[in-house]
């Protein structure tokens, strides 16, 4: 069978044809499964070392090809030569940071990869997602299948042309391009396939839980989904804040790469006092934006994917509109260049609250809202409320309005001073929790990690060891207290498994604790591990029980046991039973958790994938263990955050930044 060509469209100008593409058939995808499986065990046989070389083969063609790719991703992908410049910088630095990883830290002993792993990536970084995903999975031993997004597969052919000419074996990295529902939904749903990555909207991640929730890997455990999803990005801003600094950060997190980005800002929370001065200067700024084709350099703002990004970005704005809401719009540029295009003019709404906005608008609209000072809090748990956690800013030069932000921000990537776009690898790991993605963080110390089926213990240890310099704080042991009561318990009731398995996790844990990552002079980066909220740990055995409480309390976590639990509850010391939670009915949408810890036979795990896929919310994920299983990963009941400070910034009256 041969599959369905198509012209791929310049978005600035539709009669430009950029190239074509032929989709692959479900024919195409049964060989492409087939060699990927036959390899398997060739690539993870592999050494690290040489794997890691040819990574970095790939990188130094990446490098050299940077003029002809510009062209490539501003014609196919809407890209200024500016944000061209940094997706390919971007994909460099993946192939480098995992190449570096892998070559440090791991060995076929003891680091064993999942199998084949479908690739699905994005066409807001058609280069540098793509790259990161497939250059994280071919590091740690796994073959690949690639599906890149149906608006920009010209990009991604020629990634892969560059890999194998750097000598990656056809059969570890296969291109296969096609409709998401089709072609994605079929390289999903097989067997062979053992890990799945996906950046995209909430909506389809949630399809693809759906979808593998029905199968378990060789070992019994669930086959992991590493996704990226979207947020509701918000930037709070207090009255100390230095207007200019706060309008230059506003519209490049907005409005670069036409708000086509993840971690793009779309909710600015002013406080009341200075609104009205910041929004006049917002729209002084975006009114000098020139809008236009993203090849002629004096451009800002390129355009909108496609026409149904268009027609769904203008129908929200006409909406609120509708609504009664003020909606300013103003550009330079050509009309008659951007007629030719799916342009949408940069665009600021002004909201009365933030619930008005019930889903993220994914271009260039920034919605802004106005609050009181004394309302600081309650405006931060209303971002939390959204149930996404991918990226926040804080622009003040009060060190305590600062502290506040950010001890109960839930998001990935905290931004202090400066825009909220551009994150670096292995300086700003990326990366959201909640309605954000599952973790762990792209071009981060766990990433590669999690697309092995068996690995060290040590995990925790090593990767925030390598991270980077201790920020000073040392460890912090968050409910050690419990731990340690646990233990003695354990100890006087002769439970020695679950003696050793407090010493070990102890050991092993390094929830808390922070490390300061090498960036630029003038930015203080930070990369912390801290507790998940609430792990809910289901076993039939007791001790398999203890165990997992003994993993969850050394991480500084909670339980959640059923109620038939109850019995053991209630022999366990105070301390502990703080730390627990009984549930009647773990599957209701009331109860709140963050991970899952299973002991127990497959096909009782199938039926908590199966009820898990069911629930609303988040991706909840599953470390599932054999009955007397002992080797629970840590690093899985932990969540990551990356903190990137502006220490340039603050300038102005340095005694507001006393003031307490």
């Amino acid at each position: 069978a041969v599959g369905v060509t198509a012209p791929v469209l310049n978005p600035a100008c539709r009669g430009d044809v950029v190239g074509h593409v032929q989709d692959a058939t479900l024919a195409d995808v049964e060989t492409a499964l087939a060699c990927a499986a036959a390899h398997a065990p060739q690539w993870a046989a592999t050494e690290p070392r040489a794997r890691a070389a040819l990574l970095r083969r790939g990188a130094d063609a990446l490098e050299a090809e940077l003029p002809r790719l510009l062209g490539l991703l501003s014609r196919e992908a809407g890209k200024t030569y500016p944000n061209g410049v940094a997706e390919v910088r971007e994909a460099v630095d993946f192939l480098r940071f995992y190449a570096a990883q892998v070559e440090r830290e791991f060995d076929n002993a003891t680091h064993v990869p999942l199998g084949p792993v479908v690739c699905i990536s994005p066409w807001n970084f058609p280069l540098a997602i793509f790259t990161g995903q497939i250059a994280a999975a071919l590091a740690a031993g796994n073959p690949v299948l690639a599906k890149p997004a149906e608006q920009t597969p010209l990009v991604a052919a020629e990634m892969v042309r560059l890999l194998r000419r750097a000598g990656v074996p056809r059969a570890a990295l296969q291109l296969v391009p096609g409709r998401g529902e089709t072609i994605g939904a079929a390289l999903v749903a097989d067997s062979r396939v053992q890990g799945v990555m996906f950046t995209g909207s909430t909506e389809v991640a949630r399809l693809l839980q759906k979808s593998l929730a029905g199968r378990l890997n060789p070992d019994g455990r669930p086959v992991p989904l590493i996704a990226e999803t979207g947020g509701q990005n918000a930037m709070l801003v207090d009255s100390s804040a230095l207007a200019e600094q706060v309008v230059s950060d506003v519209v490049a997190s907005a409005f670069d790469s036409a708000g086509q980005r993840c971690s793009a800002l779309r909710v600015l929370c002013v406080q009341q006092d200075s609104a009205d001065h910041v929004v006049a200067m917002l729209k002084g700024a975006m009114a000098e934006c020139r809008m236009g084709d993203p090849a002629t350099l004096a451009v800002d703002v390129g355009p909108v994917i496609d026409e149904d990004a268009r027609r769904s970005i203008e129908a929200h704005i006409e909406t609120m509109r509708m609504k009664g809401r003020a909606v300013f719009q103003s550009a330079r540029g050509d009309a008659a260049a951007t007629d030719e295009g799916t342009f949408v003019p940069p665009t600021l709404i002004e909201l009365e609250r933030l619930a008005e906005l019930e889903r993220e608008v994914f271009g260039p609209v920034l919605h802004v809202v106005r609050y009181p000072r004394e309302r600081l809090a309650a405006t931060i748990e209303q971002i939390n409320a959204t149930g996404y956690g991918l990226t926040l800013g804080v622009q003040s030069r009060i060190d305590e309005t600062i502290a506040q932000v950010v001890a109960h921000a839930r998001a990935g990537n905290v931004y202090v001073n400066r825009n909220m776009v551009g994150a670096v690898v292995g300086v700003q790991p990326f990366g959201g929790e909640g309605l954000s993605g599952t973790g762990p963080k792209a071009g981060g110390p766990l990433y590669l990690h999690r697309l092995l089926a068996h690995g060290p213990d040590h995990v925790m240890v090593r990767a925030l060891d390598a991270a980077g310099d201790d920020d000073g704080t040392g460890v912090v042991a968050p409910q050690a207290g419990a731990a340690a009561a646990l233990r003695r318990w354990a100890e006087a009731e002769s439970a020695r498994s679950v003696v050793d398995a407090c010493d070990r996790f102890a050991t092993r844990s390094r929830a808390g604790s922070s490390r300061v990552l090498r960036g630029p002079t003038g930015e203080r980066n930070l990369y912390s591990l801290l507790p998940r909220d609430a792990v809910l740990c289901l076993a039939d055995d007791e001790v398999d029980r203890l165990v997992q409480l003994a993993a969850v309390l050394s991480v500084g976590s909670a339980a959640l046991w059923p109620d038939r639990a109850r019995a053991l509850h209630a022999r366990l010391p105070a301390a502990v039973r703080e730390r627990i939670e009984l549930v009647a009915d773990w599957t209701d949408a009331s109860v709140k958790f963050d991970a899952v810890l299973h002991h127990g036979s497959g096909e009782a795990r199938l039926a908590v994938l199966a009820r898990l896929a069911s629930r609303p919310g988040a991706i909840v994920g599953v470390d599932g263990l054999s009955p007397g299983e002992a080797s629970i990963a840590l690093e899985r009941l932990v969540v990551e955050r990356s903190l990137s400070i502006n220490t340039a910034a603050a300038g102005g009256n340095a005694t507001l930044m006393t003031l307490q």
